[in-house]
């Protein structure tokens, strides 16, 4: 099926010419004096994103001229896909540097969630550019496309049952294998605290273990939080922290956003994904504050409050993860509020079990314009999380930096022995920009799955 804002031919395409603003003087003095002219009275200046059409002879389009920030490969271009006149197709001029980001971006700007409402347009279409890896470009929209309607979906649609089907219908395009773990079954397979944070809602929990590739490729392991709708539990959300929780299972959403990128440019490792997958609701069984879990890990957990269930969840995958000895665990979770207060929404908190791991991970993500920001692992933080009767309690006795307790909490469950790298990542654009428009996101996806490509495949072009 053909992309979303694509032309696979580019018949009758209008040329799309691209300016920045430090060339546009002499590209205006080259040009037909009516072109330049036009220009100058619009007052097109060659601001990244801002365009004009030059009018032909006969009334129609003649060609767009856009501006565009050399630094800015990826948005620069990702308003046009809504802003150019529907029906419209437009080709790149040959050889443009950045082509595969320009087209990344032009997907991203042609996105819309239309489950429940029909768009109001179709997007203008840009012809493919020779020069661009369609398959892989393909890919990533797709991925990008797939995590973005599971975040968007509202609970009532997308619970555990649901992100299942969502997993198992990605696998049916490709060689993985699904297994399940569902309700009463998670206590005598090893998933105890997946159990305890999930057994108050009528929708019941579930692990997802997702397999692909060969047996003896490279182990990596990815962990997504499936909180697919987050009440607080008995430490109740007030109304304006709840608005927003059909996005607690982003972290999930990413996990298969990049399995599904991995899958269709066919990395060499042997992936696994483990998602826990719950619903934490209130009902006379749901967990209770300073209620102690033994984990999967034999560890026990008190329950310092049941809005902190994310990190209990992920507790069990972690340590099943870690058991295959894989040679590299990432889990991405929606999991504090600290993350957002400290760096906002558009930069996730990544922590890595040493500071080269982490570098290496937002190295990755800045090369793809989707950054991420490293934290450390203070293990001094580690005594606020004592508890009197159990191993462990699930948050610190003092308000300051839950992303980084929440990390150390999670580091239990990993251990010393494995490589780990933990995203704490929003998935929410709470306003639109080009190529971002408000709801569901995957961010830290894209710069995960360039780490992957860097160390088991061919490292993309920057």
């Amino acid at each position: 099926m053909a992309l979303p804002g694509f032309s696979e031919t580019g018949d009758g395409a209008i040329p799309l010419v691209l300016i920045d603003r430090a060339g546009l003087s002499s590209w205006l003095d080259d040009q037909p004096t009516r072109v330049a002219t036009w220009l100058r009275r619009t007052g097109f200046d060659a601001e990244s994103g801002t365009w004009r059409a030059i009018p032909a002879v006969d009334g129609d389009v003649a060609m767009i001229v856009a501006g565009r920030d050399p630094e800015d490969d990826l948005w620069a271009l990702a308003g046009l896909p809504m802003s150019l006149p529907e029906g419209l197709v437009v080709a790149l001029e040959a050889g443009v540097p950045g082509a595969e980001d320009i087209c990344l971006g032009w997907a991203c700007g042609s996105y819309v969630f239309d489950r429940y409402r029909p768009a109001k347009r179709e997007p203008a279409a840009l012809a493919w550019p020779d020069d661009a890896d369609q398959a892989r470009v393909t890919a990533m929209c797709e991925a990008v496309a797939l995590g973005r309607d599971l975040v968007n979906t509202p609970a009532e649609d997308m619970g555990p049952l649901e992100l299942v089907a969502a997993a198992q219908e990605l696998a049916e395009h490709t060689s993985a294998e699904v297994k399940v773990c569902v309700g009463e079954s998670l206590l005598t397979e090893g998933y105890p605290a997946v159990h305890a944070v999930g057994r108050a809602s009528s929708r019941a929990p579930r692990l997802i273990d997702f397999n692909w590739g060969q047996k003896d490729a490279p182990r990596v392991t990815l962990v997504g939080k499936g909180v697919c709708f987050d009440t607080g539990g008995l430490n109740l959300k007030n109304a304006a922290g709840m608005e927003r929780m059909k996005k607690d299972m982003g972290g999930a959403a990413c996990v298969l956003a990049v399995a599904s990128m991995v899958m269709q440019c066919a990395l060499p490792i042997r992936l696994r994904v483990l998602i826990p997958a719950v619903y934490n609701a209130v009902d006379g069984n749901a967990l209770r504050p300073m209620d102690i879990v033994t984990t999967r890990k034999g560890l026990k957990i008190e329950i310092g409050d049941t809005d902190a269930e994310g990190r209990v969840i992920l507790a069990d995958a972690l340590a099943a993860a870690v058991e295959e000895e894989p040679e590299l665990v990432i889990d991405m979770a929606t999991l504090t509020g600290a993350a957002r207060v400290a760096m906002g929404p558009d930069l996730p908190a990544c922590f890595g079990s040493d500071d080269a791991l982490a570098k290496e991970l937002c190295d990755a993500g800045a090369a793809k314009d989707d950054p991420l920001w490293p934290f450390p692992l203070v293990g001094a933080y580690r005594g606020h999380m004592a508890s009197d009767l159990a191993d462990t309690n699930t948050i610190a006795d003092w308000p300051f930096a839950d992303h980084i307790q929440a990390a150390l909490f999670l580091q239990q469950f990993v251990g010393d022995a494995t490589p780990w790298l933990h995203i704490d990542t929003f998935c929410w654009n709470p306003s639109a920009r080009p190529g971002r428009p408000k709801g569901g996101d995957i961010q830290g996806a894209r710069a995960v799955f360039e780490l992957l490509c860097r160390r088991y495949g061919e490292a993309s072009d920057d």
